[in-house]
């Protein structure tokens, strides 16, 4: 089964129909089965067929996919989409009736240029698949108009998804091109209303995001990615500004409740989601109150995320059914096995608040100056307390949190602030826009240097820190240059403050070892996973290593695990999803109980696996039209002392909708049979 037979993927042909011996070696980013069990027979979207089994009825997988396309996606909103889908259609049915002529079958090749002209690629992209079937099965198709449409192989079941290169990269699978399309309306309404389907933070997400949509948008092949985070912040501040009340309205309330550890943005969303469904949902929260939101509300700086507007997008939440009962610490104020007693199902979503140590010489000395953590750093300054840092602030780390110190350090009075890194400015996990706005802030850089040591005084104050400067050698694992020292490359930096910022780690010390809850490695929670495997028998593996497709489960019946806690420290986009795919399961375990995943779950996941998004695609046809750009406060003086307002300042309504009009509205469909 795991051997391809036929194949037209990404425009390559592939025929082991008929070759004797060995047959031509090929393989995709797909699993030999669809969920581990039902094995995959075919596959057919946006770039071509590929085909598994000798026993696939092309014909009637043409005619399926067709019909799905035609009659579920087509807008209607432009002729050749509209007509020409149809056409194909009614003309594949004909087909299987045994009622088409041979001579129809030639209009397909004509009917698929004719669809070129489409509004948006939906339809162009889905002649693809269905004229190469009758190009290279053509027989095929006769045989059923010779056979009066009789069958000549086993039916097969399909299941097909609608996608988009940016909905594919998106964590939180969130429908892109609607909510784009529907500000480009005008309709702000539908627009958020879209967003909330798969992200109820919209206006968090469309602040803080590292919006990974936009590195996979086809407008990119033609100039510059459509700006898809300013566009969800837009929808959000306009239901604010206006002051409207969001629409949303839970299920009648059910009887059994969730309990949930952590108010993060996957506590949040899993809440919001499984309440809206009915279902009483309580968070419990080690931060005091009015201090919701985990990270986002003590380890992003008030001038990225300013904390009414993430207080309104958690009172939203709360106002569906939510209750948080801050100040209590799982593990001490409330057990989680007291947790599970008391709720039906529990969900562990703690976030990860705890700091990774740098290693260095003299870093457990107690040294006043040698700060703990930078996310300690970063949650001392927003609550108001004092965070032990002086004049020269030096910051190690290359992440958003180690910008996020360096800019706050400025803001909290540091003459200076030094930011030191071991690799280069280029290979910086930190995202370039939060690096150009640390720079044009006043911030100072030290790129490819190592600390190695913390210099302190006679009374244990820090006078600086001692480094060496670093090389850089061949890639290492994650594809990145690795430093290497270079000796007698030695150098003190002077300073009063060291700040670690080099990684966050989870805080799982509350489960108790005789739960049955297991810890990977890594410190983060094991759940159960479908056994998805390659043609090679390998298993199939997200980008972060985890198997591909994960109930959210623990192996302790009842206890699910999401965001931080079970994906290791990621995104909020990347918590959310992971948060909504969890309230779903809980959901099925509360009212089958059963833990599963959706045909529509299990596809999101074979389609980010594959890949949507072609970077080497040609969109020439289409003219140019530059990003727009948001009004942002610029200057020096926006970090003065003190200064928390927020910088960035999103766009107008006119500017959403000229920039929304850039969005190309690229659909595709897949489907598999089995």
């Amino acid at each position: 089964m795991a051997q391809v037979v036929f194949s037209t993927w990404g425009g390559i042909t592939v025929d082991n129909r008929n070759v004797s011996g060995e047959p031509k070696a090929v393989s995709y980013r797909l699993p030999v089965a669809f969920d581990g069990e039902r094995p995959l027979r075919a596959f057919m979207g946006w770039d071509g067929i590929i085909l598994f089994s000798n026993d696939v009825d092309v014909p009637a997988m043409t005619a399926e996919y067709m019909k799905r396309v035609q009659t579920l996606y087509c807008c209607g909103k432009c002729t050749p989409g509209k007509k020409g889908t149809k056409v194909l259609m009614d003309l594949f049915q004909n087909v299987l009736d045994g009622t088409a002529a041979e001579a129809d079958l030639d209009a397909v090749e004509d009917l698929a240029e004719l669809l070129k002209n489409c509004k948006c690629t939906l339809c162009q992209s889905a002649t693809i698949p269905v004229f190469d079937a009758v190009k290279h099965y053509r027989d095929d198709f006769i045989a059923y108009l010779t056979n009066n449409g009789h069958p000549r192989v086993q039916p097969a079941s399909y299941i097909h998804k609608i996608t988009a290169p940016c909905m594919d990269k998106c964590p939180s699978h969130i429908d892109i091109p609607k909510y784009i399309e529907a500000i480009k309306n005008y309709q702000f309404d539908l627009s958020l209303e879209t967003i909330r389907e798969n992200m109820p933070l919209a206006a968090v997400c469309g602040r803080v995001c590292p919006h990974p949509c936009e590195t996979a948008c086809r407008r990119k092949n033609v100039d510059e990615a459509v700006s898809i985070m300013l566009l969800k912040r837009t929808a959000s501040d306009y239901e604010r500004t206006h002051n409207v009340k969001p629409p949303m309205v839970p299920k009648v309330r059910k009887s059994k409740s969730i309990g949930i550890v952590g108010a993060g943005p996957a506590g949040l969303a899993a809440a919001y989601y499984l309440a809206l469904e009915g279902y009483p949902c309580t968070i419990y929260e080690t931060l005091p109150e009015g201090y919701g939101g985990g990270m986002v509300a003590v380890g992003i700086p008030a001038y990225r995320m300013p904390r009414p507007i993430l207080q309104r997008d958690i009172d939203i939440i709360q106002s569906v059914g939510v209750e948080i009962v801050y100040n209590c610490r799982v593990g001490s104020d409330i057990t989680l096995p007291e947790l599970k007693k008391k709720h039906d199902a529990v969900f562990i979503a703690p976030g990860a608040h705890s700091s990774k140590p740098m290693g260095v010489d003299g870093e457990d000395n107690g040294y006043k100056g040698f700060l703990s953590g930078g996310i300690y750093f970063l949650r001392d300054a927003y609550l108001g307390k004092p965070t032990g840092m002086g004049k020269k602030v030096v910051v190690v780390g290359g992440g958003n949190t180690a910008i996020d110190c360096v800019r706050v350090a400025l803001r909290e009075g540091a003459e200076m602030s030094c930011l030191v890194y071991r690799r280069s400015r280029n290979e910086m996990p930190a995202d370039v826009w939060e690096v150009d706005g640390a720079d044009e802030e006043g911030v100072k850089f030290e790129f490819q240097v190592l600390p190695t040591k913390i210099i302190a005084n006679e009374q244990n104050e820090i006078t600086g820190v001692e480094c060496v400067r670093m090389a850089l050698g061949e890639p290492d694992a994650s594809g990145r240059r690795r430093p290497e020292p270079m000796p007698g490359s030695e150098f003190v930096i002077e300073c009063d403050t060291v700040i670690p910022a080099i990684g966050q780690d989870m805080d799982l010390s509350f489960i108790p070892h005789d739960m049955g809850i297991d810890i990977t490695k890594w410190n983060t929670v094991v759940t159960k996973y479908l056994p998805l495997k390659d043609s090679a028998g390998k298993d199939l593996k997200d980008g972060m290593g985890n198997p591909l497709s994960r109930t959210l489960m623990t192996d302790c019946d009842g206890v699910f695990a999401g965001g931080d806690a079970e994906i290791g420290p990621l995104t909020v986009v990347a918590c959310v999803g992971n948060a909504h795919r969890a309230a779903n399961v809980i959901q099925r375990y509360l009212e089958e109980g059963k833990t599963y995943l959706s045909d529509q779950d299990i596809f999101d996941d074979l389609l980010s696996y594959l890949g949507v998004y072609d970077k080497n695609e040609s969109v020439s046809w289409l003219d140019s039209a530059a990003r727009a750009h948001q009004v942002e406060i610029h200057g020096k003086e926006r970090a003065a002392k003190g200064n928390y307002n927020e910088v960035e300042l999103g766009f107008s309504d006119s500017k959403a909708q000229k920039e929304a009009d850039r969005c190309l509205r690229c659909y595709r469909m897949a489907m598999v049979a089995l």
